[in-house]
């Protein structure tokens, strides 16, 4: 309601002012006389409907007194429906000529009907055009708008205003302070010529006034702002429409941005895991260890981008849909196989194939080792047979005993038994040889042919000297019955010679056998084993003596005797010295033994050390990870501090944690030298150096992802002018009800949560709310989603209407658009990206060219083309 009273000072009646506004506003009403023009209601009633552009009831025709107060009752009426409180003044004073009235309601009806239409940020109509006078002059030198007065008396405002909306109309450059008059003229002439602006006021007037009339120039000021007012609509429609665009773009910018990175992302991984899924072993160690090295640098080199890229892929999805959220968007659907839980399959599944990749090497590189160790083994020990065979077969077929005398058939037959004994004692061997090839071709040795055929060749013709033996012991015993006894010491010589150099033969054999092991326990062993090999030696040394007091013995007899010695015994092979030059080569042996195992004690001692010393990284560097993983987790829902206290916070643990980097590379160094000296256990720790690798890369994402939260939190909150202390409450209540504490609530909690938040929830309207919360349906709530939600409740967003609206306005309410006008009122780039998306509007009283803006509007809204 707007109140008058008519408790005016003089100067408030003078007619000159409201007589010159009344015929600005309503021209062709014929309003000469104030006083006299109103007093039959007629050309009030005229007036009304002129200014206010609506029909009021029929007038009375009669001349007669009570027909006029019926007419200006029925104009005072008209008022009052206007919300338009009149006091003190009566129908009887108009028909009566009382100026006082009369002037008084002149004023009411310019106030109400030229003026109170005006708003400015939901001000009352003389404050909201006082402001929109004080913004639009602001700028401008020696003008302070307070009032209605004499803030104009100077001309200085008016002249502004003309510059602030047509600055190629005034030079306000050349205007003076000192020149009111001038500066006065100069407005009003303007404004009648360009702007249609009748002139209602007089310069002298205003100048030589000590304070002008307030309403007159209120309401000639109004002109201007109803004058400039279109202008004004049409640059916030424009500037709305432009900024609606600049999210559109920057949004449908991010997305081309998220499709090619994942695209990149998963087509190397498409590439990467058909080279971690060739299994195609090498036949040498050196290749497997190239393998290997090729593998690490993959590891090293290729990989820690990718992670990377992978972690800053799911921060740009998530801040993307941040952004569409607070633009009112629908979210971002990206292309089939594109979501984030399809690269985090695909990485998954690039981890699985990668782990069962290096397994696979280590034991392909255990494998040739053992091969390695095998093939040299039955090298050695075929090389020390086939020594031993050569020549037995000859010497098996001769036919010396048909033409050798008694004496020389007995010793064949005592040389042929310490044969067989030999033979017997060289079993073992042969099975020992059959043996290692079967394991070399269960271990699909390479060069398995080779080993195959001179194992057969060794059993072939093992299988022959058996043959062969039994046949010429047959023929032995068959003239043995023919000869005399031979010669007994040459006999206890044989025997005890040649288990004696079975003995040095294997003694030799095992003290020149190689061996591999993994441990100091295992050396260990092998030491132990040779020391007690070392303690038989002074047991065969009397053996030796032994045998060789037997060969003295004969040599005594023969002396005493005269017997004449051929020098060969004719039952063994050995000699003396053959037993004396075994006996040297086995005592040369002994020493070199020990060396060889005390340099493997102290390879195995440094083996020892570098686990250790892994273990010592690791056990620090893996307690440290899962601190790390759980003080963040702290961070992230604490609710002391606002949320850049809680960034700086993050950014400190993200610095820290990027500081340890140098830890983690120390320990792949030790992790490094481990594997090159063929270690593959450590019971010092149980962290493994994937262990290590898995928590760390899953700390850099944990800090990552929580950065990211926390910053679309203050997005969150500055777009939608969310204060901290209603942050603080929201979190405050999800810390209550996350009874787990781990960042997440169950549909149950959650629903206690809304609850105390004084939510009325039915099921059908709790469902509808997990499926804003919970769209993937994992079963819980998390905290970002559980914000996002409680923005939405509490912020408003542009909508689709909105738009329309602004479109409208730029089209001058027509239903449809035209180039021409986007061009001219939206900037370049968003009037091309307008045209380039409307569709043509189909109407038969459109002009050709017209656009639907109706349905682009509704596009921005809908469903994303990618």
């Amino acid at each position: 309601m707007i109140y008058i009273s008519i408790s005016l000072t003089s100067r408030h009646f003078k007619t000159l002012q409201p007589l010159k506004i009344l015929k600005t506003l309503t021209s062709g009403t014929q309003i000469e006389n104030i006083e006299e023009d109103f007093r039959n209601g007629l050309k009030l009633m005229l007036l009304l409907e002129v200014i206010s552009g609506e029909r009021l009831p029929r007038p009375d025709k009669g001349k007669m007194r009570f027909h006029k107060i019926a007419n200006v009752n029925k104009a005072l009426d008209f008022i009052c429906s206007k919300g338009v409180k009149l006091v003190s003044i009566g129908a009887e004073e108009i028909v009566d000529g009382n100026v006082k009235m009369t002037l008084g309601m002149i004023w009411t009806i310019i106030l109400r009907f030229a003026i109170q239409d005006i708003s400015v940020e939901e001000t009352s109509a003389k404050e909201g055009l006082l402001l929109w006078c004080q913004r639009k002059t602001a700028p401008y030198r020696n003008v302070n708008v307070q009032n209605f007065h004499i803030s104009w008396k100077d001309g200085l405002a008016l002249c502004a205003l003309i510059h602030r909306h047509r600055p190629d109309l005034i030079d306000y450059s050349k205007l003076r302070k000192d020149d009111p008059i001038g500066n006065l003229n100069t407005a009003f002439e303007v404004a009648e010529k360009y702007l249609d602006i009748p002139k209602m006021l007089d310069a002298e007037d205003i100048v030589n006034t000590p304070k002008p009339d307030e309403k007159a120039i209120m309401t000639y000021v109004s002109c201007f702002y109803h004058a400039f007012a279109g202008a004004e609509q049409a640059e916030t429609a424009a500037n709305r429409i432009c900024k609606v665009l600049a999210v559109n773009q920057e949004n449908e910018k991010l997305m081309q941005e998220y499709e090619k990175l994942a695209s990149e992302l998963l087509e190397w991984i498409r590439r990467t895991i058909p080279w971690l899924e060739n299994r195609v072993a090498e036949q040498s160690m050196r290749a497997m260890q190239q393998k290997l090295e090729d593998f690490r640098d993959y590891r090293r080199v290729h990989k820690p981008p990718k992670v990377q890229e992978k972690c800053q892929l799911e921060i740009n999805f998530n801040t993307l849909q941040t952004k569409l959220r607070l633009s009112n968007r629908p979210a971002f659907m990206p292309s089939e196989g594109k979501m984030v839980s399809d690269i985090a399959n695909a990485w998954k599944g690039l981890e699985q194939v990668e782990k069962g990749y290096e397994e696979w090497l280590l034991t392909e590189i255990r494998r040739l080792e053992r091969l390695d160790h095998l093939a040299e083994k039955f090298k050695q020990k075929c090389s020390l047979h086939e020594s031993w065979t050569a020549g037995k077969e000859e010497l098996l077929s001769m036919k010396d005993y048909e033409s050798a005398s008694l004496m020389e058939i007995r010793a064949l037959m005592r040389k042929h038994e310490a044969f067989e004994s030999d033979l017997a004692a060289h079993q073992d061997r042969v099975e020992q040889i059959a043996a290692i090839a079967q394991e070399l071709n269960e271990l699909d040795y390479h060069d398995a042919v080779t080993i195959n055929s001179r194992c057969q060749g060794i059993c072939d013709q093992w299988d022959n000297l058996g043959t062969l033996t039994q046949k010429r012991r047959d023929s032995l015993e068959r003239v043995e019955k023919l000869w005399e006894t031979i010669d007994q010491l040459y006999l206890e010589f044989a025997k005890r010679a040649a288990p004696f150099n079975n003995w040095m033969d294997g003694a030799m054999e095992d003290l020149q056998d190689m061996f591999i092991v993994h441990s100091i326990e295992e050396i260990q062993s092998l030491i132990t084993a040779h020391d007690q090999f070392k303690a038989t030696l002074p047991e065969a040394d009397k053996e030796r003596m032994t045998t060789m007091g037997i060969q003295g013995e004969i040599v005594k007899i023969a002396q005493t005797y005269g017997i004449k010695l051929s020098g060969i015994n004719p039952y063994t092979v050995l000699s003396p010295q053959d037993i004396t030059n075994k006996w040297d080569a086995v005592k040369h042996l002994v020493p070199l033994r020990d060396q060889m195992l005390q340099e493997e004690v102290a390879r195995q001692q440094s083996n020892e050390r570098l686990r250790r010393q892994f273990a010592a990284q690791a056990n620090i560097i893996g307690p440290w990870i899962q601190t790390k993983m759980e003080e963040i987790s702290h961070v992230s829902v604490d609710i002391a501090g606002s949320l850049e206290e809680q960034m700086s916070s993050l950014k400190q643990y993200e610095q820290n944690i990027i500081n340890y980097k140098s830890n983690i590379d120390k320990l792949e160094g030790d992790h490094q030298l481990s594997q090159e000296s063929l270690i593959f256990d450590n019971k010092h720790t149980n962290y493994t150096m994937e262990h290590v690798r898995v928590g760390w890369e899953q700390l850099l994402t944990t800090i990552a992802r929580t950065i990211n939260e926390v910053e679309n939190q203050i997005l969150t909150r500055d777009a939608k002018g969310i204060s901290q202390e209603q942050l603080n409450e929201f979190r405050a209540s999800f810390n209550h009800f996350d009874r787990k504490r781990n960042g997440m609530m169950d549909p149950d909690d959650f629903r206690a949560c809304l609850i105390s938040m004084g939510y009325d929830l039915g099921e059908v309207e709790f469902a509808r709310i997990m499926t804003l919360v919970d769209s993937n349906n994992t079963g819980v709530v998390t905290f970002q989603a559980f914000i996002d939600f409680m923005t939405r409740e509490t912020a408003e967003t542009d909508t689709a209407d909105q738009v329309m609206a602004s479109f409208k306005i730029l089209a001058s309410d027509k239903t449809y658009i035209t180039v021409e006008e986007l061009r001219r009122e939206l900037p370049p780039e968003q009037a091309d990206y307008c045209i380039s998306r409307m569709t043509k509007y189909v109407s038969g009283d459109a002009p050709p060219g017209a656009l639907d803006y109706i349905s682009f509007s509704s596009a921005l809204y809908g469903e994303s083309d990618l």
